[in-house]
């Protein structure tokens, strides 16, 4: 097992891949250094005399601007180096990536829908228009399990705070996030559950749903039932017998979308975990696939890469909005746009924002970004997108479903065991937490960091995601998750 790595040669720091006593030996390119403190598993520590106010560098780039004379073999944290970004930027397009090369071909057993879309589970969902029917919402996911057959995969309702008392941009996103879900190809059948009297209520949202399959989506007004709940079940019993019809079937990976996420990132996360991913992603878009990637304010630090890998000058502006946009969206609220490593983040070694971006974006492997989407939107372009979403865990993995993600990969350090509406696998980017939490995690990068090469992992990656398209469940799966969370920004009535 490596005790240490450093990530590019042009490195100013090493990270600590399991923790090293003060004292020990360190040899990187011919040179030794010999730590002057214990260093924790996934922090960095300095390869060579840092003067105050230089940049340090970590992933071949600056992650921050020493405080202080940091010496050999001494620890960097967040008590010796500090951001090194501002506010808005400008930017200029330096194009640097080209397409991937093709690879073979390959299938899924997926569900194949009336209107030509792809599904990776045949569910019944049940959607609420508005918070005030949430547990009307989930009583009937719990008397409906009894109305499941083999063919259906799960029945789950879906409860939010949200559909009325909302103006603006957060009414519309409601929407949209509505429709996306209600659309979605992972349901084989949506009921969609009103109260009446919501801004969003199910006239209205009909007109963001479009054209729909009424065999495959119902409605139900509550305020205009004399029992909600009993009238539920016999739609629910509809549903469930047409959502029966349908079977798996090959289908190729050209139809596959996957969302990208990270939470609970530790210092290995941008080591193991995000570059086996974007190892993934790579191989995924080499058959025709398409992979999107969110969470913009953990994209601050690392933009200009992906703004660089931007296959035009037109997606280039479009990069160069989304991030301008978010910013100017912390601005509006007078927060601080570069203090975002959680305290999990700066326990698990994570210093600084530019650290923790450029260890994030390794989730986007290589290929050139075809597409920036809004929030709400869906893809329309095969290859790799950005998305437009907070950090947050439940609202980023929410926005990926909606924009069409059949599968969210969720790579993280310490663990979490929530869920999304779609199947949402946990990626350790340490073994011990894969061995501590196996009801949590999924897959283990931990191995990355002893004795797999990243080729290989992204292989196995690969073909278990193919395992999970094709039925086989992930933890939070099993265990019975399923959340989703919706983007608020503005004001509530």
């Amino acid at each position: 097992m490596k005790d240490y790595i450093q990530i590019h040669p042009d490195d100013l720091v090493a990270v600590a891949l399991r923790p090293l006593s003060a004292g020990t030996v360190v040899r990187i390119g011919g040179n030794e250094v010999t730590l002057q403190e214990d260093i924790p598993q996934g922090h960095k520590f300095a390869l060579t005399e840092i003067p105050a106010g230089k940049p340090v560098i970590k992933y071949g780039a600056p992650i921050g601007v020493a405080k202080e004379n940091i010496h050999p073999g001494c620890w960097i944290h967040t008590h010796n180096i500090r951001t090194g970004l501002g506010d808005l930027l400008t930017y200029t397009y330096e194009p640097n990536s080209s397409p991937l090369v093709p690879t073979d071909d390959c299938f899924f057993q997926g569900y194949r829908r009336k209107n030509g879309k792809a599904g990776v589970r045949n569910e019944v969902w049940i959607i609420p228009t508005v918070g005030c029917v949430n547990n009307i919402a989930t009583a009937i996911e719990r008397q409906a399990q009894s109305l499941k057959t083999d063919a259906v995969d799960g029945i789950a309702a879906f409860p939010h705070p949200y559909g009325c008392s909302q103006m603006g941009d957060d009414q519309e996103n409601t929407r949209k996030i509505l429709a996306n879900l209600i659309n979605h190809p992972n349901a084989g059948g949506v009921l969609v559950l009103g109260l009446g009297c919501e801004n969003s209520n199910i006239d209205v949202l009909k007109d963001y749903i479009g054209e729909y399959d009424e065999e495959r989506v119902k409605f139900l007004v509550c305020q205009e039932s004399e029992d909600e709940i009993a009238d539920a079940l016999v739609l629910m019993e509809q549903l469930v017998a047409y959502a029966s019809q349908f079977h798996r079937e090959p289908i190729s990976c050209s139809e596959l979308i996957v969302g990208m996420k990270c939470g609970g990132s530790d210092g290995l996360s941008g080591i193991t975990a995000n570059p086996t991913v974007g190892a993934f992603s790579d191989r995924l878009i080499s058959k025709g696939g398409t992979t999107i990637l969110t969470e913009v304010p953990e994209m601050f630090g690392a933009e200009t890469i992906l703004m660089n890998r931007c296959e035009d000058e037109r997606i280039f502006s479009y990069t160069v909005n989304l991030i301008n946009d978010f910013k100017n969206y912390f601005k509006r609220h007078d927060q601080t746009i570069y203090e975002n490593p959680s305290p999990g983040n700066k326990k698990g070694g994570i210093s600084t924002l530019e650290d923790k971006a450029l260890g994030c974006t390794q989730k986007s492997g290589s290929a050139p970004v075809v597409d920036v989407l809004a929030y709400g939107e869906g893809v329309k372009t095969a290859g790799l997108n950005l998305l437009s979403a907070p950090g947050n865990d439940l609202v980023a993995s929410t926005a990926l479903a909606a924009s069409g993600a059949h599968i969210v990969l969720f790579t993280t350090g310490r663990g979490t065991p929530f869920a999304s509406p779609v199947p949402t696998m946990k990626i350790s980017s340490n073994s011990a937490l894969a061995a501590k939490k196996q009801n949590w995690i999924d897959f283990n990068c931990g191995t990355l960091a002893e004795d797999a090469t990243l080729d290989e992992l992204g292989k196995q990656l690969f073909d278990f995601v193919i395992e999970i398209a094709s039925g086989k469940q992930v933890k939070s799966e099993a265990a019975g998750f399923h959340d989703m969370a919706i983007f608020k920004q503005g004001v509530t009535l």
